[in-house]
């Protein structure tokens, strides 16, 4: 019960970060983002392929170093397994699902090989009809599909408070897993077990997670994302 109770407050709170933050946050998000397509365009070799993680403040790594962030570290793996990806950090802080599909054509300008989908919370805490929501993240996907049918897409799944009662929080705990299995793709059961209402493992906000924090993040999406990349690097390496 104390968990639910510190969970519920976790979440409670980021309804006013999203609001108050999401402004003050898109200046900095929108040019680590381009630093991100720099070092793409600079640093990639052919062989290169992208990563390109969607979402909202917590892809965006609020409150710490983008190279801090859970995005980052996932480079760092691959980087340390040898594989060759480049990972684009595309986290705009406040950001909806509604905000997200508007802004999705200038972020599929480039070839994309793994897509990460990190977007709903915001809507829920803000108590957006879910069949709202839905529909957004069905045109993000089928918009990622329309751009090249060989994209992987990875959604990662959130969960809410009971703020806006039993069945809303109910249906949309259970949009993420329906998503991906009506479109046959991958899901991250829940971006931030073991991290959501552990203030230890989050910043003063109690919100956004710590450097440590997002280590945990990172794992949990590494859990999904690794076999992916690690089974696609087997599979050229067999046919070279």
């Amino acid at each position: 019960m104390y968990k639910v109770l510190k969970f519920s407050y976790f979440l409670a709170f980021l309804v006013i970060i999203a609001c108050g933050e999401g402004k003050k946050q898109q200046k900095n998000t929108e040019e680590n983002t381009n630093q991100s397509d720099v070092t793409l365009e600079q640093g990639e070799t052919a062989d290169d392929k992208v990563i390109l993680f969607f979402g909202n403040s917590l892809t965006a790594a609020y409150g710490l170093e983008t190279e801090q962030g859970f995005p980052n570290l996932i480079q760092k793996r691959l980087d340390s397994l040898g594989l060759n990806y480049t990972v684009i950090n595309s986290g705009l802080s406040g950001e909806t699902t509604s905000g997200g599909l508007n802004r999705l054509d200038w972020v599929l300008n480039q070839e994309v090989d793994i897509f990460v989908l990190e977007l709903g919370a915001n809507d829920g805490l803000r108590g957006i009809p879910l069949d709202k929501s839905r529909e957004n993240l069905q045109k993000i996907i089928d918009a990622v599909r329309q751009k090249n049918p060989e994209t992987t897409i990875i959604l990662a799944g959130m969960q809410i408070p009971p703020n806006m009662g039993l069945e809303y929080t109910s249906e949309f705990r259970s949009m993420f897993p329906d998503l991906a299995q009506e479109n046959d793709i991958l899901l991250i059961p829940f971006l931030l077990e073991g991290v959501a209402g552990e203030p230890e493992l989050n910043l003063e906000d109690g919100i956004h997670p710590t450097a440590e924090g997002q280590k945990i993040v990172a794992g949990n999406v590494w859990d999904i994302l690794g076999p992916v990349v690690l089974e696609e690097n087997v599979t050229e390496t067999s046919m070279d």
